[in-house]
């Protein structure tokens, strides 16, 4: 099966099977309660220098919470996976945390606008960027889950994307044609927000999943924050609601709002107001500086951020605001 090389860019994650197999075989899968803290999941889980995933959409169920105490513990020269990465990347960019992103969308975050501090980080260098499409970067995520180094595709073929790629095509062995072949992703960290789990980490995700059952099974650790902890018997009762089964799993914490000021779904809206004043802090340096002293490092936690964004009253306004969107007011 012939290939060839079409991006000018090298891998930042080694897609080698066997490799990943070796650390998987060592995890250990005993069921036992993992329940911990945000503060001790990132000190324990995320080091300097780790390639990361994170769950989620744009800014719709995204764990806000560890993405804050990453920038708060100054984790440095950390790998993103820019697979719909949009407030993610501009917290990570704001802490100055990472050097180098596969990129399919950040910077943008949708109808609101550009995040300049994302932007700076890409166009000055600071991060080196890797371009692959959304699909790509979700089948990247696949291929680790099957075990397998790449998966065919037509994504990305005859475009300038390709190029700006770490691309490599195959022919096809059944039929001669010329495949993308996307290779295996296997992030150091991963890291979801859900809806529900218990203690050993099986996780209940409501609504679409977007690649996070792929990314949870790719990850080498994974952290789950979560609205809420749950009986594992209510687990047991609706089991194929699970989508993240617990030897996947290496922390879980309930963060209620925890995707704040991102939306959960049927849960609460975001905060587009919250969401414009980061945006706007982000025009100069010194403003910069003031909010993120303000609403990061000037914190203990992320419920002190929230006491200082409206606390349960702007969370009640949210949760109401979801409710309402989606037929259910009260």
């Amino acid at each position: 099966m012939a290939s060839d090389t079409i991006g000018i860019y090298g891998l930042f994650t080694d897609p080698d099977v066997d490799k990943a197999r070796e650390h998987f075989r060592a995890k250990s899968r005993k069921m036992v309660n993992k329940v911990t803290t945000v503060r001790e999941a990132v000190e324990r889980l995320v080091q300097d220098g780790d390639y990361i995933a994170v769950g989620g959409f744009g800014t719709n169920r995204i764990p806000t919470a560890v993405l804050h105490e990453i920038v708060r513990q100054h984790k440095k020269n950390l790998g993103l996976s820019g697979h719909t990465a949009t407030h993610d990347c501009q917290i990570l960019a704001a802490g100055d945390c990472m050097d180098r992103c596969d990129v399919a969308y950040v910077v943008g975050l949708e109808a609101r606008g550009l995040s300049k501090i994302s932007r700076q980080a890409f166009e000055t260098g600071k991060v080196k960027a890797v371009e692959w499409t959304n699909a790509a970067l979700a089948w990247r995520y696949k291929a680790a889950a099957m075990g397998v180094p790449f998966v065919p595709a037509r994504s990305m073929l005859g475009t300038d994307t390709a190029t700006y790629s770490a691309l490599k095509t195959v022919d096809c062995p059944y039929t001669g044609v010329k495949l993308a072949a996307l290779p295996a992703l296997f992030p150091d960290v991963g890291i979801i927000h859900v809806h529900r789990a218990d203690v050993y980490g099986n996780c209940q995700i409501d609504g679409i999943m977007v690649s996070d059952y792929d990314m949870a099974r790719a990850a080498k650790r994974l952290i789950i924050t979560t609205e809420r902890l749950v009986p594992h018997d209510n687990i047991r009762q609706q089991p194929d609601r699970t989508v993240i089964p617990y030897y996947c799993v290496d922390a879980v914490i309930e963060v209620p709002y925890g995707s704040y000021p991102g939306n959960m779904p049927y849960e609460y809206f975001s905060d587009e107001e919250h969401l414009k004043e980061w945006l706007a802090a982000e025009r100069n340096e010194a403003d910069l500086r003031a909010f993120m002293a303000k609403y990061i490092y000037g914190v203990r936690d992320f419920n002190q951020y929230l006491e200082l964004c409206g606390g349960l009253e702007r969370m009640q306004k949210l949760r109401n605001q979801e409710f309402l969107l989606n037929g259910q007011g009260r």
